[in-house]
């Protein structure tokens, strides 16, 4: 099951399929177990490079933070 259609604004903001791919597997890493999560995190990644507000390659080299209780 697909929950959004992020491939579709991956495309409309320029980014490669093998960035896209890099892009996805950098997310899925914070979100292994969540599909919904992952999905819309993805989304939002795209839809901020669309924007401007964010470029691929930051997106890519982006970490998650560490979590505290």
């Amino acid at each position: 099951m697909q929950y959004f259609d992020y491939e579709e604004v991956a495309c409309a903001a320029g980014i490669p399929p093998d960035k896209l791919v890099a892009l996805c597997s950098v997310i899925r890493q914070e979100f292994p177990h969540d599909q919904m999560m992952y999905e819309l995190h993805v989304l939002r990644a795209c839809m901020a490079i669309q924007d401007g507000a964010i470029t691929l390659e930051d997106a890519l080299q982006t970490t998650a933070p560490a979590r505290t209780c």
